[in-house]
Formats: C-alpha cells, structure tokens, sequence
C-alpha cells in the first residue's frame, strides 16, 4: 500500500512537473518572440514590446551583430553575457505618501511607475460615519403643471427637516425654481406671454425662467417656509423641462448655493416631466455648448438663451466632482425615462412622487439612507491622456453588506470600511517621445464624498542611455555607448542631425534615430531610403500603374521627372511631336501642345489635331462675297490678287475641283441662273479657297422641262391616292351589305325567330283572301240620364 501511494505520488510529481516545465518554456517563447525582433532598433522602441523586454546597452556586446539582439528578457541579456549593471529594464513601483492624514479616505496620495504593457495595483479605503452635516437643495419645476405639488412642498418643509434631524448632526435647506430655456418654440414669445404666461387663463404667473436661485442653504427654517409661500408657477409650450441646465448651475455655483465642505450635498429635484438633452437647443438656434462654469447673475442663470442643455456625461462629471448626490421626485408618468438615465449619473435615487407630493417627506429620507449605504468609486484620467490607460476597480465589501452593480457595496453600515483594489495599465507611451519625467495624474474619487486619492503616474518611456540617440559611436565599432550624462543641449543637438530641417521631424517620421544617423522603416509598399528617410519608391502618383510613369523617381512624394518628361506623375512629354498634324503644325495652329495632347484654344475647334469646326466662320455662306468678286473680276491673275486684298482667306482657280479630296465642298448661285463650286481646306498655308473656273448653268426650257414633270407627277399621284380611298369606301360598304343578308337569312331558317319591338315583318302574298262572311255586332251600354248631363 504504501509502495503503491508512492509510487502514485511520484507520478503525480512528475506531471506537475512536466505541466509547470511546458508552461515556462511556453512562456519563455512568447516572451522571446515578443522581445526579439529584427525591427527593433532603439531601447526605447525595445521597452515599449512589453514589461518583460530588457535593453543592453554593454560596450562591445556581441560583436558583430544586429541592434536588435541587444532587446530581450532580462533573463537571456544576462545568459548572453551581458552585465546587470548594464541593462535597461524599469521596475513597476508605487510609493504611498502616508503624511496625509484623512478620516474617510485612505491613502490620500500615491506615486506609480508604469512601462508599455505594465500594471500596478493599490487598495483604497473608504469609511463611512454615523452622522454628517446635510445640505439638502430644493430645485423644483414651478411649470403650471406642479401647481398641487408646490402647494404641497409649503406644508412638508418643516415635517422633513424634523425628520432628517434624526439622521445628520447638522441639516441645512436651500431652494430654487426652473422651467425652460426663455425662448421660441419652448415658450410663447408673444409681449403680454412672456410678462403672464397664463393669460389665457385669468391667472397671474410669473415668466419662464432656466434656473433662479432663490434661498441659499440655511438652517433657519422660518426663511425656508416664507420663501415657499412666496413662490408661483409659471408656464412653457413645450412638454420636457430644461431640468439639466437647472441641475448643472446648482451643482457647480458652490458659493452661491452655499454648498458647505465637510457636509453631504443633496439636490433634490422635483419635476413631472423629462428634461431636455444637449441637442434639443440646436431647435431654438442655440448652438454654443455649454461650459460647465457658473453663469449666475442676481441670481439668476444668465446664459440660458446662449448655451446648449448640457449633455449626461458633462452632468455627471460636475456632480461627482462636487460631491453632490442627486434625488428624483418624479411624477409616475415620467418614471421610466428617469429610469433609464439613473445609470448614467453616479449617486443618484429615483423616486416616484405620489400626487400632491403625499409622499415627499418618506421620499427624501429613505433616499439619503440608501445613498449613504451605497458606496462605490469612480476613477478619472486626464482626458489627453486617457487612452493609453486602463482602470479596474474590484470591491472588497464587509460583512452584511454585497456587491451591487457598478463595482458598488451596497447595505454599508455606519463607520463600516470599504476597500477597493484598484489596477491602473498603461498601453503605450505617448507619440512625442522623451517622456520619462512627466506625471499623468488619475483621481480615485468615493461617490458623494469630499475627499479623494490622487494616484501620479511616472511613465517609464525612456532610457538612461537616451532614446537610441544620447550616445556616441564607437571609433573601432558600430555600436554605441552610452553617454554618462547627457544634457538637454547635447540631447536636442544629436536628435537635429536626423531632421531634414531643425523643425521637421525625426528621421522624417519614418525611421529611428541611432547614433545620429537615421534607419529607416521597413514596409510592404516598397522601400523607404535616404539620409533622413524622406524617399521611397511607392508614395508618388502613379501613371499607368507605375510610380512616376516610369519617368521619374519618388522622393518626399514628389517625382523627380527624367529630362524631357514633366507633370505631377511624370507622364507629360515634353516634345511636341505627339501633337504635330499632317500639314507639319502643332495642332493645325488652332492649340498648343499639352501632356502630348491638342488643347485647342478656340472651344469651337475639337478633333485629336484641333482639325474640326463644324460652327466656325469657315461656312460655305460665308465665303460667298469672296467668290462673287473673284467672279465679277473675270479669274484673271491680277484681279486675283485684288479680290485677295478684300477677303479673308487665299484664292486659286482651279479647272477640275474633284481633285481636291481634304476640306469642304460648296456652291455658289449665281445670277444669271448658273453656279460655281468652290471648295474651302482648313490649312493655313497656300490658298484656302479654290473656284472652279466652270459655271454650270440651267436654261429656260430645262427649267420648263423640271416643272411640267413635277407638275404632272403631282396630278398623277393625287388621282391614284383618290382612287385607293374610294375603292377603300366601297369595299366597306360592300361587305357591311353581305352581312345583313347574310343575317336576313338566317332569321329566316330559324322558325322560332321571333321579331324585337324594334323591328317590322312584312310578308307580300299574291293570291286574294277568301270572302268570309262577316257579322258585326255594336252593343252600346245604357247610361242613366244624371251620368249624361250635370
């Protein structure tokens, strides 16, 4: 039995252990595979692959090779012969500043190195008292709609702040009203509506307002009960309220409000319909956001016709940040759209506010208890900073109380502690660079407290050698050497000889600075070269699907054209033989010669050699004044010569003008019933009109001749058309005959035929009627003599 358990054990021994020894070397290979790179040229580029990756910056480590063996493991640096001393490898830290002293909150200041890729964890302490000083503020909707619970909260003030007594040390109430923003479409913007917005209904009420504070906080209940009795409701057009607008200015006018340090701030807003959001106001033409700052003025809120609602998460930051818990008394109509926002607002109750407000008093108190025993934490990080961190907050709850959701304790009993383990990460270094002395503050602020933790974050983003560039190269080697102490000067002095220009940036943004000299990225578009690593082969425009055309070189994105050629992508030539036309000149000497291409300079001209204008002065019309001299002139040389002085274009006389095949036939009618025909060609050079020297002419009888045919064609065709419309008529009518007989006939073999009222049977007999004799009888009735006459 025991040899048995021995044995047993042995083999469950060697399991673990062969699990644990795959579980290292599985380990030791994501780490190598994650520090070991050929791409990594730097040490700073070498700390940012993750917390475990280490740089050696050892004198004559590992002669011979690449940069980028000096980045690994810690563990292999050493195996590799590299000195402890020597290598770069920032711990995690945190420090806790235990001077400062708090009675909720605990640690009040703590300080956190962090490197790409690493995390640090801290426990924070909150500790909830028996009893605080209370501030309560009363922001409640005076719309004509909470008539009854205004009426209402006169009478109950007092019975609550009894009631509250019982609970806080010390309990204040201050008041202030709101409807909407005092602007079309929320109210009616007409005189006599903005001075009574009830006129309609004989009531007297006060005009719309966004927010009026009315009564600071005080303890002196008798100011609060006037205060109330002294207030009216007003009245808007539209159903939501600009509740938000109201919220925001209570939380953030402290003084105003009179919000006390050391007390718990409660903002009760009592309200029956929704609030408007931020984009509602864009409606009124308000389109400035709002600022979050306090804008009271007599106070009242002054900028309410100028800024937008504030958005949910603005309203949220502002009342986490002065330590203000907010109750909703709303109507039940409107309880579930408040619902659905309570989620967003940390440290927030929502109530349903029975008519009249019966229920007020219960209200308040039960929601004070039940936002105190709620405790939970909410972690900030400088907006600019933001995403390259990453929070997580676990909460540790005493005993009788449970984890409620959004990492809260809830049910936390009075002078019971509450520890959240906070983990704060951080993804990358920031894009600038050299950033190892400066702080990114992150708040850890417990919800509706005063006091919170301010956690300082140190990143770890550079190296004590400098950023591969704080150091100088080696007379007998390639490789650098730290420098022992590098001043900002020497600093800024080796980092400028990889800038193109002292402004620039370095090694034009794409490469690393070692050694002051730059090595360029490597990509999978092509390559990136040059002294700063301004050229490359892929980022130029493209012609043809080559970079350049293949005419050029890329450098900084330009191309670099080879001679005779030109353009954005190299693609123009810069010879004009492209553009010659078959006369020899550019363009028929309509264009110049663009890109290789005919650009005409008349947008009349159109063709590949700006040869074509169909709608240009060149018309056959328009040449006839010219032809006419040259005829009047008889085509003799020196009458050419005069005729020429007078028109545009050059003339010749030719005898057989079917020889010219380019250019544009015509006609040209003459007087005495003949005509010439001229032919134009668009060319510059030589003649452009050439006449024929024969006239073709048409006497008076050809003329006779043309008009008999036409006149007797006519007449022919018009008979034969007459002819095929009467015979059309005919055989219409011929067969609607046919048919009627056709039909006739048939009535006629059908014996039931009967004849409709509509027709007449007619049947004509030749032989006589046989005499019958005849009889007739006339019966006249007898009609008493009364009947017959009056």
């Amino acid at each position: 039995m025991t040899s048995w358990l021995r044995k047993k054990c042995s083999i469950t021994l060697r399991s673990v252990l062969v699990i644990l020894t795959a579980s290292a070397v599985a380990s030791y290979h994501s780490v190598e595979k994650r520090c070991a790179s050929p791409f990594v040229s730097t040490c700073g580029e070498c700390l940012s692959r993750g917390p475990e990756c280490a740089w050696c910056f050892q004198k004559r480590f590992l002669d011979g090779a690449h940069v980028s063996e000096r980045c690994d493991s810690a563990a292999q640096l050493l195996l590799k012969g590299c000195g402890e001393e020597f290598i770069e490898n920032p711990r995690v830290k945190v420090e806790v500043n235990a001077t400062l002293s708090s009675s909720q909150v605990a640690p009040r200041d703590i300080s956190i190195q962090l490197r790409p890729g690493s995390e640090a964890s801290f426990i924070v302490e909150v500790k909830q008292l028996e009893r605080y000083p209370v501030d309560l503020y009363y922001l409640v909707d005076v719309s004509a709609s909470m008539q009854d619970n205004l009426d209402r909260l006169k009478t109950v003030g007092v019975t609550l702040s009894h009631r509250m007594r019982e609970h806080s040390s010390d309990f204040r109430v201050g008041f202030g009203s709101f409807v909407d923003k005092p602007v079309s479409p929320y109210i009616d913007v007409h005189p006599s509506k903005i001075i009574n917005p009830c006129s309609d209904y004989e009531v007297h009420c006060r005009p719309a307002h966004g927010f009026i504070h009315v009564l600071p906080v005080t303890e002196n209940m008798t100011d609060f009960k006037q205060v109330i009795q002294q207030q009216k409701i007003s009245g808007n057009m539209d159903t939501p309220e600009g509740g938000f607008d109201a919220m925001l200015q209570a939380a953030v006018c402290q003084k105003d409000i009179g919000w006390r340090p050391e007390a718990k701030h409660l903002l009760l807003i009592m309200t029956d319909q929704p609030s408007h959001l931020a984009l509602d106001s864009k409606l009124a033409g308000i389109v400035m956001p709002n600022d979050g700052r306090c804008h009271l003025v007599d106070n009242t809120y002054s900028q309410s016709a100028n800024m937008e609602h504030p958005t949910v998460g603005q309203l949220a930051e502002k009342l986490l940040e002065n330590s203000i818990y907010s109750i909703f008394a709303v109507d039940q109509m409107q309880y579930k759209w408040y619902e659905d926002l309570v989620d967003f607002l940390p440290g927030t109750y929502l109530g349903k506010l029975l008519p009249k407000a019966s229920n007020l008093t219960n209200l308040v108190v039960d929601a004070y208890k039940k936002l105190l025993s709620d405790v939970g934490v909410e972690v900030g990080v400088e907006d600019s900073e933001a995403h390259r961190f990453w929070v997580n907050v676990t909460p540790i709850c005493p005993n009788g109380s449970s984890i409620a959701r959004n990492g809260r304790c809830s049910n936390v009993q009075p002078k019971q502690t509450v520890f959240f383990n906070i983990t704060v990460g951080m993804r990358s270094c920031p894009a600038e660079g050299l950033q190892k002395g400066k702080e990114v503050l992150v708040v850890v602020k417990p919800v509706g407290f005063n006091e919170s933790v301010t956690v300082r974050v140190q990143q770890a983003c550079g190296c004590s050698c400098g950023e591969a560039g704080l150091c100088h190269e080696d007379p007998e080697h390639t490789i650098c050497t730290p420098v022992p102490a590098a001043s900002p000067v020497a600093e800024r002095r080796v980092m400028n000889s990889c800038r193109e220009e002292s402004s620039g940036l370095v090694c034009s943004g794409r490469g690393a600075c070692v050694c002051g000299a730059c090595v360029c990225d490597e990509s999978k578009l092509g390559t990136i070269y040059g002294r700063f690593c301004e050229k490359d082969d892929f980022s130029c425009p493209y012609d043809r699907g080559v970079v350049c055309g293949g005419h050029g070189q890329c450098v900084s994105g330009e191309c670099l054209c080879q001679p005779g050629w030109t353009g954005e992508n190299c693609g123009c030539p810069v010879s004009t033989e492209s553009c010659l036309s078959a006369d020899g000149l550019v363009c028929s000497g309509q264009g110049k010669c663009v890109c290789g291409k005919c650009v005409c300079d008349d947008p009349r001209h159109s063709g590949a050699f700006c040869e074509k204008c169909p709608t240009c002065s060149n018309s056959c019309q328009s040449h006839w004044s010219c032809v006419a001299c040259h005829l009047s002139k008889g085509f003799g040389r020196d009458d050419e010569q005069q005729c020429n002085k007078s028109c545009t274009s050059l003339v010749a006389y030719v005898d057989d003008i079917t020889e010219l095949i380019r250019g544009k036939y015509c006609l040209y009618h003459s007087r005495d019933q003949c005509f010439f025909r001229f032919h134009m060609e668009l060319a510059t050079h030589g003649p452009q009109l050439h006449i024929s020297r024969h006239a073709e002419c048409m006497s008076s009888q050809r003329y006779f001749k043309t008009f008999l045919s036409v006149f007797l064609l006519t007449v022919v065709l018009g008979l034969g058309i007459l002819a095929v419309i009467r015979l059309l008529l005919w055989n219409k009518g011929w067969s609607r005959r046919v048919k009627d007989s056709e039909q006739y006939e048939d009535n006629n073999k059908n014996s039931s035929y009967a004849p409709t009222a509509n027709e007449k049977t007619i049947t004509y007999r030749r032989d006589c009627l046989p005499e019958l004799p005849m009889e007739m009888h006339v019966h006249v009735p007898k009609m008493p003599l009364n009947d017959i006459w009056p």
